[in-house]
């Protein structure tokens, strides 16, 4: 793209207005206008909240995002008194622990530093701060080299985005290479640098298109700088400073919306397939009904089956994929296939594409009511080619514009007509917008934000404000129709506000290899940081070869340890490009019973996980998190290897999970981050089950038919339940003889090996796993240790009441120790689990 950078370089306070004392937007605490240059450019700095500023850079010509991605937070320092001391050309802010300093002697220029620290967190960088170039706008900033960038919703592995470049836009990026395609699916403009001494995130509101260099560029009069660069229109940015990433996080959350309620069925193995749903001969509906019989036959719990667009599929010529329309060959009798599909104990989750071919039979109707976006050179709807049928196949048509009353209206009754069907989630997929022209134009007769400067061309309002739009209207519809459940939204494409309306993401249309199972759990990493926290892959691999036997199954032994567990592919299939192959859990017999074992295992800490999204939703703390969380003092954290994220990962605060991610490998090499001098270590989960100190790395033996390594941190927990597939308490809808009742508890603890003068305790959230509106239980269990017994005593708290009564207590393998009530009293021992003593607590 040509380069047109200008930066003003003089400015004069300007004077602000009408002030009023009660007014939740008050004026900001800097307002210059620039003098030098054609056009009067604006900057505003504002103190907002303890670690939390919003400045902006912006003229006629650059207006300020018309839609931004959160609402504009009221001002809230919650007890805590700003003070403020200028001069001519500078003014200096105290909130808290937290400096500011703004300074426009020459361009503003804007610096952050935290109490006890002598270097500042963050700088932007002098005489090239805020810059114009062309339609849009570059803010670059001082570049803090060997330390760690985290953010941007989803990018190529490894975790770390120091010294790389990115891409700021969203495309459908079918069998992408893990490591080097960039963009993905996901538009979210948030980099947070971590150090040891703390972090600051900076956050675009804007869905325009852009690019972040992240230290990539190195420029010998400049030095080392970051710069993130908008395409159109000005700049509204915040800036958050906390000690640590998730301080950062939980302000970002504040912003634009905590992680939304998932329902406690979507824990389970979700199943998946191109195939089947293009299925003519055996019938989809048949063979979809015949796989729901192999998973009793080989008595493996499922809890959603994804259905792909197959059943929008034309029964005559053009075959194409017509949303919201069902093939009534391959689908004789859509309701009555759902409520099968219910009694089997299965939900399904529908595809749905924010696009219409010509050939739909509701084209015209779309097009005459302006539905789709406007292309000013023909004054005509605008046409795209748009996938239609197998892979790489295309026909001609129009995406829906979500700012046109009839295009997202007419999307909310198709929602809500599949929802009435029995459909229980909607997939929002293929919603990247990849359009070929920044000019189209908007019908802007949805949107409350329009404003004269700032036009309807779909450059400066950003493609990606249709991802969120869409979101909203299949979330909308779904609310309307049960407000009382909460909507299950699954979005392939995300911008920071469609997670207000999505509730679960993955990485998309990924590729089988060793290296696309371990660049993953970056993607993922990343994606929780920025507040997509029911995330997870397509196990096995989307596209590509079948996997081997090996990799199938280290990948779903890593899969089940992370918050979405999903089986889902499209193989190419050189004889039917239409089809495809599919990934099965029986695909292999000989490795069967260790998949199914394997599953089994993903149910039963679901209680674990359910409660680590029950956290997720109240503090946006993500359940799948760097090894390094919790962690900041230990200084290995901040090396290399570890801060690139790819080979081990917390879930929660208890279990490290390692993976192997070469075949014929029986060993992980893996750092145990420790929290001091009194860490108590680690438990190895599997054989030889040894006690290991932290603040080492170690070499942790792993056969691939055993299991990938896992390791407990001593003085934890985990709630764990059934092995199969068990009912919400709240939803009694779809009653199935494959859903037994959650009537089961235990808790597998994990003390120190001897003796111990520390209490522990560990808190786990219940609820009815299904309502909109969290009504939840507290538990807490305290225990503690000597080399004879380990003391538990339980507490609840909250409202609901869960159906188990008694709790059981499972100790790990090889401990002898008995179980005691904190009164002295003896607990039940009612047997063994794989060679670990099982307690009842009454």
């Amino acid at each position: 793209m040509p380069q047109h950078e200008y930066t003003p370089q003089k400015y004069v306070p300007i004077q602000a207005n009408g002030h009023v004392e009660n007014n939740p937007y008050r004026f900001p605490d800097v307002q210059l206008e620039s003098t030098d240059g054609d056009t009067s450019f604006q900057f505003t700095f504002e103190a907002i909240r303890p670690g939390l500023f919003r400045t902006t850079f912006s003229s006629k010509t650059h207006p300020l995002p018309p839609h931004p991605s959160c609402p504009r937070p009221t001002i809230d320092f919650g007890g805590v008194k700003p003070t403020s001391q200028s001069t001519a050309t500078q003014k200096i802010i105290e909130v808290g622990d937290v400096t500011a300093t703004v300074d426009w002697s020459g361009p503003p220029l804007v610096t952050l530093q935290t109490a006890g620290q002598d270097k500042p967190i963050h700088r932007d960088l002098d005489f090239r701060s805020y810059v114009v170039d062309s339609a849009g706008i570059a803010h670059y900033t001082r570049y803090k080299r060997d330390t760690l960038h985290v953010g941007l919703g989803e990018k190529a592995a490894p975790m770390n985005l120091s010294n790389r470049q990115f891409v700021l836009s969203a495309t459908d990026c079918f069998g992408y290479d893990v490591y080097r395609t960039d963009p993905l699916y996901k538009h979210i403009p948030l980099l947070i640098n971590a150090t040891p001494d703390g972090c600051v995130g900076i956050f675009s509101t804007s869905h325009s298109r852009g690019t972040y260099s992240v230290g990539a560029e190195i420029d010998g009069l400049w030095g080392h700088f970051k710069v993130y660069r908008q395409d159109y229109g000005g700049l509204e940015e915040y800036l958050m400073v906390g000690k640590t990433i998730q301080d950062v996080v939980r302000i970002y959350a504040d912003l634009v919306g905590y992680p939304k309620l998932v329902p406690r069925w979507a824990f389970g193995y979700i199943a998946g397939g191109m195939k089947y749903s293009m299925l003519d001969e055996p019938r989809a509906s048949d063979a979809l009904m015949d796989f729901a019989a192999k998973l009793k036959t080989h008595d493996i719990p499922c809890s959603a089956f994804q259905m792909s667009s197959g059943y929008t599929v034309a029964e005559t010529e053009p075959k194409t994929r017509n949303v919201f329309t069902w093939n009534h060959h391959r689908f004789p009798d859509p309701e009555g296939f759902v409520a099968k599909y219910h009694e089997e104990g299965i939900r399904i989750i529908a595809n749905v594409k924010p696009y219409v071919l010509a050939n739909h039979p509701e084209y015209d109707k779309l097009v005459s009511s302006g539905a789709f976006f406007t292309d000013p050179r023909t004054k005509k709807s605008a046409v795209a080619r748009l996938w239609s049928a197998g892979g790489g196949e295309s026909g001609e048509g129009g995406h829906i514009d979500f700012t046109s009353k009839a295009g997202f209206q007419w999307w909310y009754e198709g929602v809500k007509a599949l929802r009435k069907c029995g459909i229980e989630g909607i997939w929002n997929d293929n919603n990247e917008y990849t359009i070929p022209d920044d000019n189209w134009q908007l019908a802007l007769n949805d949107v409350d934000h329009e404003r004269e400067e700032t036009g309807k061309a779909i450059g400066l309002w950003g493609r990606s404000l249709h991802t969120e739009l869409m979101g909203k209207s299949s979330h909308d519809a779904l609310i309307d129709l049960e407000p009382e459940i909460r909507p299950f939204v699954l979005t392939r494409s995300a911008t920071a506000g469609t997670m207000r309306y999505a509730a679960s993401s993955w990485s998309g249309d990924n590729v089988t290899s060793w290296p696309g199972m371990k660049g993953a759990n970056s993607l993922a990493l990343n994606a929780g940081i920025s507040l997509l926290q029911c995330y997870g892959h397509d196990i096995g691999g989307f596209e590509g070869p079948q996997p081997t036997p090996e990799l199938l199954l280290r990948w779903i032994q890593l899969g089940i340890y992370s918050p979405r567990f999903a089986i889902n592919c499209f193989k190419t299939d050189e004889n039917d490009n239409t089809i495809g192959g599919v990934i099965e859990p029986w695909m292999y017999p000989e490795i069967t019973p260790l998949i199914r074992d394997t599953i089994k295992r993903r149910y039963e800490i679901i209680p674990y996980l359910y409660s680590l999204m029950l956290e997720s939703h109240m503090t946006a703390l993500p359940p799948q998190r760097w090894i390094g969380h919790g962690y900041e003092s230990d200084p290995e954290v901040w090396t290399p290897e570890v801060m690139a994220g790819e080979t081990q990962y917390w879930l929660g605060d208890t279990i490290l999970v390692g993976g192997v991610y070469e075949p014929g490998n029986t060993t992980a090499r893996m750092y145990l981050p420790t929290s001091g001098a009194y860490d108590e270590g680690y438990l190895n989960l599997n054989a030889p089950h040894q006690y290991l100190p932290a603040a080492q790395w170690v070499d942790i033996n792993s056969e691939w038919k055993d299991s990938i390594p896992l390791l407990a941190r001593v003085g934890e927990a985990i709630a764990v339940g059934k092995n199969l597939q068990t009912r919400s308490t709240g939803d009694h809808r779809f009653p199935s003889p494959n859903a037994v009742e959650d009537d089961y508890r235990a808790i597998e603890v994990f003390p120190p090996k001897g003796a111990s003068n520390k209490e522990y305790a560990y808190v786990w959230y219940e609820d009815d796993g299904i309502s909109s509106k969290l009504e939840k239980a507290t538990f807490t269990l305290r225990w503690s240790s000597t080399t004879e017994t380990v003391k538990v005593g339980v507490e609840k708290a909250g409202s609901y009441t869960p159906l188990w009564k008694d709790l059981e207590i499972i100790l790990p393998v090889g401990d002898r120790r008995s179980v005691l009530l904190r009164d002295g009293a003896a607990c039940q021992r009612v047997g063994e689990s794989r060679g670990r003593a099982v307690f009842r607590v009454g």
